[in-house]
């Protein structure tokens, strides 16, 4: 399957989120059947970091988006447990603070981009000023309205400037979100979890529907695409964002720099080291 081409959101296409089943799981009827194609794809992705850390050449962004309980955490270990952490960090983004506030709405977001050779992941990113902005009207529709295409320009030169984009939409159903609630309640590890907001956030179910689908139509680009990922299974998740990631670095065709030393050179001293603390 391509996953990269099932998930993704061509660029101005209506997506309506109520019809695209949040259980989906391809071939796949559970984890324990998917887990030898998810390790799989978890080594590639280590070795694709490793190459892109050592190029030194390019980077790469992936945002992470999706409602309360989505399980943008749970996306986060998966793709850290794959990485080296030398060569990958996550930033979150909650209120602004004063001095954030005093600037445009990305100055904060670019200054966390990745630099060359490294995996930034954000834990909701920039795309929180068309969504919570818009639905609980934190600033004017011809304010934010404008946000699209400032976004889309930003994420341009970002690309332009060698970093990579991948944007995941983590699609549960409201069951599902009910369910991952409850788990929380009941399970006394999970209470540092609950949030007023994951409450107070839930009757405006509809209006942040639309603001989803208005984002994923607006900004999902050739150089910066949108992916809907069926997350009501974890280990779906998991695995389809595995795959989409490696698609992409493998696109790349990254290659590991030449040396800056003599190899030939420094094989012979290496071995004339050898030999003399070996008594030869």
């Amino acid at each position: 399957m391509d996953y990269f081409e099932q998930f993704r959101v061509k660029p101005d296409s209506k997506v309506k989120l109520e019809k695209i089943d949040a259980g989906f799981k391809n071939t796949h009827i559970s984890a324990k059947s998917a887990r030898k194609e998810t390790e799989e794809q978890v080594e590639k992705m280590r070795e694709l970091q490793y190459l892109m850390y050592a190029e030194g050449k390019r980077s790469l962004l992936i945002c992470l988006q999706g409602r309360d309980a989505a399980g943008k955490d749970g996306t986060i270990n998966h793709v850290l447990w794959a990485m080296n952490p030398q060569g990958c960090k996550v930033q979150g983004f909650k209120v602004p603070s004063a001095e954030e506030a005093a600037h445009d709405f990305l100055w904060r977001y670019h200054k966390s981009v990745p630099s060359k050779g490294q995996v930034t992941i954000f834990n909701r990113s920039h795309y929180e000023d068309v969504l919570v902005v818009r639905v609980h009207n934190l600033v004017p529709k011809s304010v934010w309205s404008k946000r699209y295409e400032q976004i889309n320009n930003f994420e341009k030169m970002l690309t332009d400037n060698g970093t990579h984009i991948l944007k995941f939409y983590l699609h549960i159903d409201a069951d599902e979100q009910l369910e991952r609630f409850k788990a929380r309640i009941d399970d006394p590890t999970k209470h540092w979890k609950i949030s007023d907001s994951d409450y107070s956030e839930r009757p405006h179910w509809d209006e942040y529907t639309k603001a989803f689908e208005n984002m994923l139509r607006k900004c999902s680009t050739d150089y910066a695409p949108w992916f809907v990922i069926p997350s009501n299974h974890k280990w779906f998740r998991n695995l389809a964002i595995s795959h989409i990631i490696n698609t992409s670095l493998e696109s790349l065709k990254m290659k590991f720099p030449e040396p800056k030393v003599d190899i030939n050179e420094i094989r012979s001293r290496y071995h004339e080291i050898v030999n003399r603390e070996n008594g030869n």
